[in-house]
């Protein structure tokens, strides 16, 4: 094909992905994410990462039930963390050391069209390393039909207020998975939810979006394209709040696309990245690296900075910087 031949199909493809609202992601752009995603496969890891991912699939459709009955908070398990006497030495270990850590309740919301079975691993991972309340949260499984960002994110908010008042603690940590690190987001962002919580910790949240939301033409998915009106509205700088922002996203997703959408980055959050080369989206939650990701920054209870205030609206943010590990 000549250039001109080219140069015309490639003007007709921005076109076309610009009329579906794709804006500056072009075909090329998709082209070279895929590339990426396809050399990390071809690695040892990579291979492994697709293995995983498929075993996990199987594993989810057996533990899909299971995952729809509604977790009982158990609160007692808080107050329990304060004798020792009963605990293995790595749970011993943490309370001694953190105690304000293993006591905080960790609230784990799940993705698109799941439930908490997503938490299966890590939820009981957390508990066997000392953690005393580990709550994975339910919500919709028509979410996905007939959902909102911003009305998920205020149920979000009464549920952590009823475990704030069952476990007499001030605070919670929250992990979100997928769309519910993107509901956890809006909840702390622009409804106030920094008071409640300490770190939010989110494993392939379509932060900037995904192309893949064409797939699906809801009103939910309309809010995860790229550029959509939520989007803009979180991307808008806002005042200071106390939250921390742990972002783990993977070059070998393939719900998120393109992949580096996942990462976060805000002029008015305080945002620490770790990416992660060979892993699939939906096994980002059993990934080995995402349980020390979450550990270690749940952990540090105490670790807080003092940051400028930016202008802003009446949401809240805070000002800083992105600390980015590999």
């Amino acid at each position: 094909m000549s250039d001109n031949g080219r140069s015309w199909t490639r003007r007709l493809t921005d076109a076309v992905l610009d009329r579906a609202g794709w804006g500056v992601h072009t075909a090329r752009d998709i082209a070279g994410e895929a590339k990426v995603a396809l050399r990390a496969m071809a690695t040892p890891g990579g291979l492994r990462g697709v293995a995983t991912e498929a075993v996990w699939l199987t594993a989810r459709a057996v533990l899909y039930p299971w995952g729809a009955v509604t977790e009982q908070l158990r609160p007692e398990g808080h107050f329990r963390h304060y004798r020792t006497d009963g605990l293995p030495p790595r749970q011993r270990g943490l309370v001694v050391s953190a105690m304000d850590a293993a006591g905080t309740p960790i609230v784990l919301v799940h993705g698109i069209g799941d439930n908490r079975s997503a938490f299966a691993v890590l939820s009981g991972a957390l508990r066997r390393r000392g953690f005393g309340v580990v709550h994975a949260v339910n919500y919709s499984v028509l979410t996905a039909l007939t959902g909102d960002v911003r009305r998920s994110a205020a149920l979000l908010g009464e549920q952590i207020e009823r475990i704030c008042e069952q476990t007499g603690s001030d605070q919670v940590h929250v992990v979100g998975h997928s769309l519910g690190g993107l509901i956890a987001r809006y909840y702390v962002q622009r409804l106030h939810g920094d008071s409640r919580v300490h770190t939010l910790v989110t494993l392939g949240t379509p932060h900037n979006g995904t192309l893949a939301a064409y797939l699906l033409p809801t009103p939910l998915t309309k809010q995860l394209r790229p550029g959509s009106e939520l989007l803009s509205e979180l991307a808008e700088p806002c005042r200071p709040c106390r939250t921390r922002f742990v972002v783990v996203w993977s070059e070998m997703d393939q719900i998120i696309v393109p992949q580096r959408n996942a990462r976060l980055e805000h002029p008015s959050l305080l945002v620490e990245e770790h990416q992660i080369r060979d892993s699939g989206h939906l096994s980002l939650p059993v990934d080995t690296r995402t349980l020390h990701v979450v550990v270690t920054a749940i952990t540090r209870m105490d670790d807080s900075s003092t940051h400028p205030i930016a202008a802003g609206g009446e949401a809240c943010g805070a000002p800083g910087v992105t600390d980015r590990h590999s």
